[in-house]
């Protein structure tokens, strides 16, 4: 069964003219319980492989996260997000 968790920040990857995700992050939801940061590859690899299971909240509802594809690169949206504006990419920056 996989670990749910909620994303809740971001860490841009400036150098992609995409605007791809380097990282997400949460409050809570770490072994310690306190806040996590995980790169996008190990997210998308942990969804893949049945691990963990991310959600983000949009306009006060809950959305899954899913695995896209663009330009051949794995990337993630929400069930929600058409192509602008991206529910993901407006949440704010992890500290």
């Amino acid at each position: 069964m996989p670990q749910d968790h909620q994303i809740t920040c971001i860490i841009p990857d400036g150098a992609d003219s995409d605007r791809r995700i380097d990282s997400i992050g949460g409050a809570t939801g770490s072994k310690s319980g306190g806040p996590w940061c995980i790169k996008l590859d190990a997210a998308i690899k942990g969804i893949e492989d049945g691990t963990w299971r991310f959600w983000t909240s949009v306009n006060g509802n809950s959305v899954w996260v899913i695995i896209a594809r663009r330009n051949g690169r794995k990337y993630l949206k929400t069930e929600a997000d058409g192509a602008e504006p991206n529910n993901l990419l407006s949440l704010p920056r992890c500290n």
